[in-house]
């Protein structure tokens, strides 16, 4: 949890609006969800020891439960105006060091 408030925290001192938080569907739940600039992010947040820790965590079945995920939520969301989307990885790292991975991941 603490986490995905520093995940949050930083997409909002970057200009993001953040749309939602845990949001849960029958794939799974997305940890944040943030929009700015047209671009729409479905962020995974890993509080991890390291970046290889984070990079193992998340297996191609949980990065498609999450592009799932995303493409349930933007249907049930069509105000949420966007023209760009991407998958983010989000990772914290001991001392609260924050790591970005921006598209992360994508749908074959």
């Amino acid at each position: 949890m603490a986490a995905e408030q520093a995940a949050m925290a930083r997409l909002r001192t970057q200009g993001w609006q953040v749309l939602a938080h845990r949001a849960r569907t029958r794939w799974g739940e997305v940890d944040v969800v943030a929009l700015k600039e047209g671009c729409l992010i479905f962020v995974e947040v890993k509080a991890r020891p390291s970046l290889l820790a984070a990079g193992e965590a998340i297996r191609p079945l949980q990065a498609s439960r999450i592009m799932n995920a995303a493409a349930y939520l933007c249907a049930t969301n069509p105000h949420w105006v966007h023209d760009r989307m991407r998958m983010d990885v989000c990772v914290v790292l001991p001392g609260n060091v924050i790591r970005w991975i921006p598209d992360a991941f994508r749908q074959n």
